[in-house]
């Protein structure tokens, strides 16, 4: 029981502490780097498109031998960590690429594992809802410093956490998907949907857990209350609002917000043992709407790799913008986790200057970075999100492609340990 609810805090900053609804893909404890001022921001080093080549060294070529070892280190992690399927797409400045499939993408028949699948994308869901909410800020319907209570009644200290803490993740609220009413809500019915305002009773009826600002602690329960401000500024459905303003512009066709637990096909099953009885099950027709803005999006690997340069660089592949410069580089700039070489921003971390996000949610994790110092976007996808020694499997398989390509700038996310 409390496993699942750790792994649903995650989706975003810590890689068992990051990126989970349940961080990457995601929980944590306090965060603050020891020896560090967490008050003290980390401007995060992005390249901007048409920039010099990569610096020798930060990028491996793809050649036949390199993709070899890329095949073995893969098929490995699978093999350890006993997962179904996976999907991986490296993407380098020279017009080389890796995109290749393992395993299976449902156990019962034996279908096999192929880009072309949709996936749930849990917490990348984020870097979805904290755009929309800076496009309303350059839209003056907004400000980042504007305190909560201005857009939603009842928080607790409403009057003091601002909207950019809430994205930043230093709210100080209770993570709803850590409260046990939550979970045995969820696990007793999977299929039954939640409001954002169910979600957010769960989190507030526990104690604020320090002032705002103090400290990072990821909170899916930040980005249903973005998401509550998002439908207020602009009038709009966030599902509407998100697909207007950010897919359609971005050219995302395989990327949408479901209403419910319809899954598009062709998809992947997903295999999860965040469950009431702990036993495996298939969690493919598990109603998203838990995670809301927090983690309830389905993608695949193309739209992620659009989408992960976009979020790292400010940049859609046509050159125009879904932000302004302004707000891009207030987005990149860090606070410290507990988890050294890492930092988050708004809605995005950087581990050892990948930027992006992780997601995990029963059934499914992802991963997409940007690292801007190379130009290489990788993207992971897999059908299943049960640990491995307590580690991430998306973790494992981006630590071991990132140690082959990337060797100065490996993707490298230390499990931590759950918050309960």
């Amino acid at each position: 029981m409390r496993r699942l609810c750790a792994r649903l805090r995650k989706g975003g900053a810590t890689a068992a502490a990051v990126g989970t609804l349940a961080l990457p893909i995601a929980v944590g404890a306090a965060f603050g780097l020891p020896g560090s001022d967490p008050s003290v921001p980390v401007a995060v080093p992005t390249a901007p498109p048409g920039s010099a080549a990569p610096a020798s060294g930060e990028m491996r070529t793809l050649t036949p031998a390199v993709t070899g070892r890329l095949d073995r280190a893969v098929q490995r992690v699978m093999r350890e960590a006993h997962i179904p399927g996976v999907t991986v797409g490296l993407w380098t400045p020279d017009g080389g690429n890796y995109v290749r499939s393992f395993g299976v993408a449902d156990k019962s028949d034996g279908r096999r594992m192929s880009p072309d699948l949709y996936m749930r994308i849990g917490s990348e869901t984020k870097t979805f809802t904290v755009t929309a909410l800076l496009q309303l800020v350059d839209r003056g319907k907004v400000g980042l410093d504007d305190p909560i209570g201005k857009y939603v009644a009842g928080v607790p200290n409403g009057h003091r956490i601002t909207l950019r803490q809430l994205a930043g993740m230093r709210s100080g609220l209770f993570n709803y998907s850590e409260d046990d009413g939550f979970y045995k809500a969820l696990t007793s019915d999977p299929q039954r949907p939640f409001t954002p305002r169910q979600l957010l009773n769960y989190a507030f009826g526990h104690p604020v857990k320090f002032p705002p600002g103090q400290r990072f602690d990821y909170s899916n329960t930040n980005l249903v209350l973005l998401g509550l401000v998002i439908q207020k500024a602009s009038g709009q459905p966030l599902a509407d609002f998100i697909r207007g303003n950010i897919l359609v512009p971005a050219g995302l066709t395989h990327t949408l917000f479901p209403a419910d637990a319809a899954f598009p096909a062709p998809h992947a099953q997903g295999y999860t043992n965040q469950t009431a009885s702990g036993k495996v099950e298939d969690a493919a027709d598990w109603n998203p709407s838990w995670g809301w803005a927090a983690g309830a999006m389905i993608s695949d690997v193309r739209d992620l790799r659009v989408w992960a340069r976009t979020v790292a660089t400010g940049r859609l592949p046509d050159g125009g913008r879904l932000i302004s410069p302004e707000l891009q580089s207030q987005r990149l700039v860090t606070l410290p986790t507990t988890i050294p070489g890492t930092g988050y921003g708004l809605g995005v971390f950087n581990v050892q200057g990948w930027i992006g996000h992780n997601g995990s949610l029963p059934g499914y994790e992802s991963l997409t970075v940007h690292l801007p110092s190379a130009r290489a976007t990788l993207v992971v996808l897999l059908n299943t999100d049960i640990d491995h020694g307590g580690q991430e499997p998306s973790t494992l398989v981006g630590e071991a492609i990132t140690k082959i390509v990337t060797p100065r700038h490996i993707f490298n996310l230390p499990a931590q340990p759950a918050a309960r």
